[in-house]
Formats: C-alpha cells, structure tokens, sequence
C-alpha cells in the first residue's frame, strides 16, 4: 500500500492539520473525559469510547466496526493501557479505512482528453467553490480547463462560477438563467474539444422541485454530453458539507439514488468539530472521498489522503 502512497507536502500537511484543529480539540476533550482515572482500557472504556466516537460524527455503523476491532485487540492482548488507546485509534482506524481502498477508477486526467467531471450537490455545501479550486488545481498541474455553468436555475450560481472562474484564469461557458442546462453542457464540451482542452469542470443544479426532476436533469445532462463525448461524463463528484455533520450522510444517500455518483468531495471542515464525518462517509460508502477543503485558499482543496488524515486525525501536537 505505501508503494502508491501519494506524498504530501509539508505545505498540504500543514494546512491539514490546522483544517482539522477543532475536529482535534473537540475530540481529544471527550476522550480525555471518556478515560479519566481509568488506567486500563475495559468494558466501560469501550461504552465511553463509543460515545466519543458517535458524537465526534464518525457514524453509528463505523463506530461499531472500531469498537469491535479494539475489543479483539483486548482479548488478544489481555491488558491495553488507556495511555496507548491513541495509538490503537490510529491504527485500527486505518486500518479499516485501508480496507476499504478502491481500486483506481477506470478514468484519469492523465490519460483521457477531455476529461469531464459532473459536479453535483445541494446548495450552500461549496459547490461552486469546489469547482473554482480543482479549476486552479488542475490549471496549475499544466492542464486546460474550461468550466460550464448548467446551473442555470440560480442566476447567483452562473455570477458566482464567474468570479471564480476569473480567480483561477480559466474560460466560462454559460447561458442566460433559466437557459437548459444540457444546452450549457454541450457547448462546454463543444469548446473543449475545439480548444484543445485537458478538463472540463460542468456545474449543476443544487436542488430542483422533487428528487424525480432533479434525477431526470441531471440524466438528460449526461445524455446530451454523451453525443459528443461518448464515456462522459467520466467522473460524477458529489460535494457535500462537513460541517452538518450526520446529515452528510443523509445528502450523500439522497444524490446516489439520483445519480451514479463515483466521488465524493467534503468541504468546510476547517470551520467545524464534525470533521470525523470523513472517516464514516469513507467507510460507508463504496464511493471514495477524493477531496476535503480544509481552508479558504485556493490550496486548500485537498486530494484526500486516508494515511496522512488519520495521522493529522489523531496528532497530539
């Protein structure tokens, strides 16, 4: 596994770790209190240390699964020392998360042109801002991108990619509000494919009437993108917010019923406690997290890292 392992600058893990700073504090409290005057880690440990886990947003199911590795580890080692229970959270952690790798997706910017990621999600968890920055970080990597406003139904959306389109220096497609969006989204791949483009970045409508209208836009989008390039859209990346934390989940069901959703992208968890969201929504879902913001700047959207996370997760600097 470390063979692949991406490495991190110290930049990015600096920046993580001050992303995750009230997720730290915040979780590190109730641990503390979990094993206060208990010298070794026992059954009542283990319904403290739940509780820590299930407040701390990591989820009920996940929680179970760490719970029950740490009990195999106590009846394996007959005594564990609360002072150690850090380290085991550390690795029984990624641990689980390791098993639960993915293997690469079939697509990749490197060696599909042009590459085209969908991009989906309600309002207000940072869509558009999610789009501005993989603009920047894809731009930054060499590669010509081009980013298509078929969000058309907000007037604010098309203003918004706009001003965030200038800030990474890249083109925007767009029509008149209320325009159709698959319309939007054709001509942004007819661009691409007549500019030599590497990444084309196509928003989408955060919320419609009902689930059914929102499922049969989004499958018309698609269709449409399909006439010009046949395999698109090769990346469908769901953004959600960490900051609410268990409702994460719920968007993240909701928008896999909808639509075939192969990444998922968790923004805002500089500004929240619940940042131990991301260990539950990539263990429960089959989908990978590929991206967590954890700043305002544009640097600040990560390639999500499990390893470097989970050692940020749990640093006691």
């Amino acid at each position: 596994m470390a063979l692949f392992k991406r490495i991190f600058s110290k930049k990015e893990k600096e920046s993580l770790d001050k992303g995750l700073e009230k997720t730290k504090k915040s979780f590190f409290g109730k641990l503390s209190k979990a094993i206060a005057g208990k010298s070794k880690v026992d059954d009542e440990v283990l319904d403290n240390l739940e509780e820590v886990l299930i407040t701390s947003d990591v989820g009920v199911e996940t929680t179970l699964k760490i719970i029950e590795r740490i009990e195999n580890r106590v009846a394996r080692d007959k005594y564990l020392g609360t002072s150690e229970l850090n380290q085991i959270l550390r690795e029984e952690i990624a641990g689980l998360l390791a098993e639960q790798e993915t293997g690469k997706t079939k697509f990749t910017p490197e060696n599909t042109k042009p590459y085209v990621i969908m991009v989906v999600g309600v309002n207000g968890v940072g869509k558009t801002t999610t789009i501005g920055k993989l603009a920047h970080k894809f731009k930054t990597q060499g590669k010509k991108v081009v980013i298509g406003a078929a969000d058309t139904f907000r007037a604010a959306a098309i203003d918004q990619l706009e001003i965030w389109a200038e800030r990474a220096g890249v083109p925007l497609i767009k029509q008149k509000p209320g325009s159709d969006p698959a319309s939007v989204a054709y001509d942004t791949l007819h661009h691409a494919l007549h500019h030599d483009v590497d990444v084309v970045l196509i928003d989408t409508a955060g919320r419609l009437h009902n689930k059914i209208n929102l499922m049969n836009e989004l499958s018309k989008v698609k269709r449409v993108m399909k006439k010009l390039v046949t395999e698109a859209p090769h990346e469908v990346l769901l953004v959600l917010d960490g900051t609410t934390g268990q409702n994460a989940f719920e968007q993240a069901k909701e928008f896999t019923k909808a639509t075939d959703v192969t990444a998922l992208a968790v923004t805002k968890l500089d500004g929240t406690a619940k940042g131990g969201v991301v260990i539950g929504i990539s263990d429960q879902f089959e989908i990978p997290v590929k991206y967590i913001g954890v700043g305002e700047k544009m640097e600040d959207l990560q390639e999500f890292d499990k390893y470097e996370f989970v050692d940020s997760f749990f640093s006691e600097k």
